[in-house]
């Protein structure tokens, strides 16, 4: 299959992610709302949207983002993602403790934070497992670790877009709904691609 032009492929993802952005910010739901809790909403906003990013960079399916540089990009797309988790439950938290703890307890009655609960604790699961890379490969092989990172992988991107199809945030509807289908097909490819891959590939990443 005959690759798109790099820059178009670019200018496609900038508006993936540019246009969910801009819309959100135009949300009713915004109006009347302190700073902390803007920002939480729009750190969610963004975790989507980086979440988007990350699976391509796995799978080397963006222009000028393959191999160490690619695998460097990861790396900190993924410290960004789990910033952005951060920030968005942190800010929550600030705005409305008892729901964040009936959340983070399964207490809560919307089934879209449970989504949201896993998805967060799979991201925090993710970074660990990258941080302990080297550790973990030599007393696993890489061949586990990939597949663990894999599944947790697959769980995050789910998590996610169930967390944020059924919730009634600050996203309209038709970006939201956009981006979700992209962040999946991105996940798809990028699981396909680390089965593909044989676990000698990973090494001295």
């Amino acid at each position: 299959m005959r690759r798109l032009p790099p820059t178009l492929v670019r200018a496609a993802l900038a508006v993936a992610i540019a246009l969910p952005l801009a819309v959100a910010g135009t949300s009713p739901l915004l109006a009347w709302r302190g700073p902390v809790y803007i920002a939480g909403c729009f750190a969610g906003v963004i975790g989507l949207a980086l979440l988007l990013v990350q699976p391509l960079l796995a799978a080397g399916a963006l222009p000028g983002a393959e191999g160490r540089r690619g695998r460097r990009l990861h790396a900190w797309v993924g410290a960004g993602l789990v910033a952005a988790v951060v920030l968005h439950v942190g800010a929550l938290w600030l705005t409305s403790p008892p729901d964040v703890i009936d959340a983070l307890l399964l207490r809560s009655p919307t089934p879209f934070s449970v989504w949201g609960v896993a998805a967060m604790w799979a991201v925090f699961a993710t970074g660990l497992l990258a941080a302990f890379r080297r550790r973990l490969t030599r007393r696993l092989g890489p061949g586990l670790w990939r597949r663990g990172h894999l599944l947790l992988g697959a769980l995050i991107a789910a998590g996610v877009i169930l967390h944020a199809m059924l919730i009634d945030g600050i996203m309209e509807g038709w970006t939201k709904a956009g981006l979700c289908a992209l962040v999946a097909a991105a996940a798809a490819r990028a699981i396909l691609a680390g089965r593909r891959r044989r676990p000698a590939a990973g090494r001295g990443r």
